[in-house]
């Protein structure tokens, strides 16, 4: 199916989605591919709000939008592997948590054991490249009405929320063991 059509999808259900991406099997490349796009995509969000700071202020756009491809397309990467590795480690102690406070039994848990390492990755970066629909929104009000407006920091704040949300659902799916992944 088309990254368009599942991005869509996303909004409508975000863990029907990453368990569909899931049982695609382990695509490293595949991984990587959705998390440069949306850099990339954040990257493009970015020159609206370069380009209104370097008429209003005199900057250098071309000194700035190299400096934000570099920030979001080399070091950004980096940063979210580390976060899709922080992101497991919390789903672990948020299932053992469960486990212990609920008595849960090991074949009786809800949230799973926790997500493999692909597994969080896939649900980081399907997220990130799931919500840059409302990052190119919020690109384009920083560039036209500045950082500071409600309207904007509204955006931003439903950008942010968004992306946590879909996180936060394909860790949980992500959780699930392979044999529930199947039925």
């Amino acid at each position: 199916m088309p990254v368009s059509r599942d991005i869509v999808r996303t909004y409508r259900g975000p863990r029907r989605v990453v368990r569909g991406l899931l049982a695609m099997g382990p695509r490293e490349d595949r991984a990587i591919m959705w998390l440069m796009a949306g850099c990339l995509i954040v990257f493009v969000s970015r020159l609206p709000a370069l380009q209104r700071e370097a008429v209003l202020a005199e900057g250098d756009f071309t000194r700035d939008a190299a400096y934000a491809f570099f920030g979001l397309m080399m070091v950004a990467p980096l940063l979210f592997y580390l976060l899709a590795f922080l992101g497991r480690g919390a789903a672990y102690v948020v299932a053992w948590l469960a486990a212990y406070l609920f008595n849960w039994q090991s074949n009786d848990r809800r949230f799973g054991a926790g997500p493999d390492g692909y597994g969080a990755r896939v649900a980081l970066f399907w997220a990130w490249l799931a919500a840059t629909p409302l990052a190119l929104f919020y690109g384009l009000l920083v560039g036209l009405n500045g950082a500071s407006a409600p309207a904007t920091q509204m955006v931003g704040g439903l950008w942010l929320l968004v992306l946590l949300s879909f996180w936060i659902s394909g860790l949980v799916e992500a959780s699930k063991g392979k044999h529930e992944l199947d039925h």
